[in-house]
């Protein structure tokens, strides 16, 4: 009886237990609940690094998506590779009053091959949830496996829109490999204490309330609080490395690349043909590159250690196709045939991206471009067939690139962003005809990002070429209409005929209301200036001017003008003026549009909002054309 007794008391703890594991919103504060789209009630990470060699990640997460707006959260989705195995999987599901209502493991998810830039080929694991209604509740549970220690999971304990009640990270790390951590926007450090042969890190964060997402902001892994954590001493596919300095995990990197700038010695003879005659050491850097971009293609291939060694340029010289780190070693190689030193240089790419921090070495990188050290250094993106020669565009720009040395590694600033690297000058002739109707021709010169945009418009099937036209360009809706690209390379320039069958926006009377443009100087409304705390990203910094000249035919006059309109920022400048020739019969508008800079301050982004909307403003101004005596009809096309 007395056993009986004990089995029934231990029973009813153990479900008085399980009953206080259900987790629902009816507990949670009204002040987590305040612009939160997600809750986390529970989360336990554990890092545990077993050796050099080998570690593993178990994760445990249970939280509430409250609405609509967060149902990101519900979409499981994880990574494998070759060094990165996802053991164990389970998703749980509760409904509103913390019942659970369906579970599924690994095998009920759907794994699917991936790779791109820096990551090598592997798998992605996921599941998306499709709840009924809201609210509801997901506990994820995982387990990975780690046969390399280059990278570990930094701790990002809050996501856009998301509240956090509780939320731990523990690393379980030997005394021998030294753990380095790093807080970014915000000051938690961990409590480190030792067991036996390991030092144990634990983070812990409780009752943060939700971040607002704000659009156009800096990329996402450095947009939250997190903590970065890294392992001085690694080992990826077996090869050991340090990565305490800049220099040791250069020199790392540059075991990987090792002997593969080799060509044979005929092509090594053709490169020394082509750059015969050349002036000086830029020019030949030019014609290696040309013929780089006419002859090669950008292939994402991630194989090799981790996807970090690249194929052999020889290789590469066969196929005639690379990804990002064999497209550069080849590109390095050809240049090394003709006495041209260079090196390659890993860096973090994206308009939006922040430079590695200088001060916290880690494999914080994703592509690969080449550098040839100068006292003006030429650096090259060697994955475009339509960049510029040594234009990087803020793909890369505004960084810090790892140069890959014999020496080692060293961490050099790109270049800056410049306006004037990126400009559109267009000039558009439109002869109205009496009924109104109208026929334009635009002559568009480009150079650095607009020409790469150009260049793949015109490639575009002519239904998607009008949708770029109309909702990106800003053109007005064509009846018909002819794009040609007229001479692509440094200095492109394109050509667009349209068709337009009524040129006025409305007609009152004797009175006809046209736009002094045809396209739209800019359309883009940025978001909310209000309480922005982040700064703000364009893509980056441009000039934009452009022409128009609307032909009138003989009985037609402007009875009113546009009037000038100029606006100034730090970061930019607008122009717009028309006037009337008489002698031409024609009516003249010349707008120019410049944006200095692609990143804005969170400060100043007011003022930059402001700035671009005064400019679509501009756009609703309207020349008004009146008709003073009868003239015949011809209609016009092409």
């Amino acid at each position: 009886m007395k056993n009986l007794k004990l089995l029934l008391f231990f029973s009813l703890c153990f479900f008085s237990a399980q009953a206080q594991t259900v987790y629902n919103l009816s507990s949670v504060p009204e002040s987590l609940k305040a612009k939160a789209s997600v809750i986390t009630h529970l989360e336990n990470i554990h890092l545990e690094v077993k050796s050099v060699d080998e570690a593993t990640l178990t994760v445990r997460k249970i939280f509430t998506v409250v609405n609509e707006d967060g149902k990101d959260a519900l979409l499981f989705n994880e990574y494998s590779n070759k060094y990165l195995v996802l053991d164990e999987a389970e998703i749980k599901v509760y409904d509103a009053a913390g019942k659970h209502t369906e579970k599924y493991k690994k095998k009920d998810m759907t794994t699917m091959a991936v790779g791109e830039g820096l990551i090598e080929d592997g798998y992605v694991t996921y599941y998306r949830l499709t709840p009924v209604s809201y609210p509801v509740t997901i506990e994820f549970t995982y387990k990975q496996k780690f046969k390399s220690t280059l990278s570990f999971p930094d701790y990002r304990f809050i996501h856009s829109k998301e509240a956090v009640i509780e939320s731990n990270y523990t690393a379980k790390v030997p005394s021998e490999i030294s753990l380095r951590y790093k807080s970014r926007h915000s000051s938690l450090n961990p409590v480190i204490s030792e067991e036996g042969k390991y030092k144990i890190y634990k983070w812990a964060v409780k009752n943060l309330s939700a971040i607002e997402d704000e659009d156009g902001s800096v990329s996402r892994s450095n947009r939250f609080p997190h903590v970065n954590i890294v392992s001085n001493q690694f080992s990826h596919y077996g090869l050991k490395g340090d990565l305490s300095t800049w220099k040791s995990f250069g020199n790392w990197i540059n075991s990987l690349y090792q002997g593969l700038d080799e060509l044979p010695a005929e092509r090594q003879q053709f490169f020394q043909q082509l750059v015969n005659g050349a002036p000086d050491e830029r020019e030949k850097v030019r014609r290696i590159y040309q013929y780089m971009q006419e002859n090669f293609r950008y292939v994402s291939i991630q194989l090799g250690i981790g996807g970090l060694k690249p194929f052999s340029a020889s290789f590469t010289d066969q196929k005639k196709y690379g990804d990002c780190k064999a497209l550069s070693n080849y590109m390095k190689a050809a240049l090394k045939s003709v006495g041209i030193r260079s090196h390659v240089a890993i860096i973090n790419a994206e308009y939006n991206q922040e430079p590695v921090d200088a001060d916290f070495p880690a494999n914080n990188f994703n592509h690969v471009i080449l550098c040839v050290p100068a006292k003006d250094s030429i650096w090259l993106e060697c994955t475009s067939s339509t960049a510029e020669f040594a234009k990087l565009g803020t793909f890369t720009e505004n960084r810090n690139a790892l140069l890959i040395t014999e020496d080692g590694g060293s961490l050099v600033p790109t270049p800056k962003s410049d306006a004037s690297a990126n400009t559109l000058s267009s000039r558009t002739v439109i002869t109205l005809d009496n009924d109104f109707s109208a026929v334009s021709e635009t002559v568009i010169n480009t150079k650095g990002e607009f020409s790469e945009m150009m260049d793949h418009i015109v490639k575009d099937k002519k239904d998607e070429q009008k949708q770029i036209i109309v909702l990106y360009l800003g053109y007005k809706q064509p009846d018909d209409f002819e794009l040609t690209s007229a001479s692509p390379g440094d200095n492109h320039q394109t050509k667009l005929t349209m068709v337009i069958r009524k040129l006025p926006e409305f007609s009152a009377g004797n009175k006809h209301f046209i736009k002094p443009r045809i396209n739209k100087t800019w359309s883009s409304k940025l978001p909310s200036a209000e309480n922005r705390k982040l700064d703000y990203y364009f893509q980056y910094p441009f000039e934009k001017k452009d022409t128009t000249v609307i032909k009138l035919t003989a009985g037609f006059q402007p009875d009113v003008l546009p009037k000038e309109k100029e606006a100034k920022t730090a970061y930019g400048y607008y122009g717009s003026r028309s006037w009337y020739n008489k002698e031409e019969n024609s009516i003249y508008t010349a707008t120019t549009l410049v944006l200095k800079k692609h990143k804005i301050l969170a400060a100043d982004y007011r003022a930059v909002k402001t700035f671009f909307d005064e400019v679509i403003q501009d756009d609703s101004q309207r020349i008004v054309v009146t008709k003073t005596e009868g003239a015949a009809t011809e209609k016009k096309g092409f």
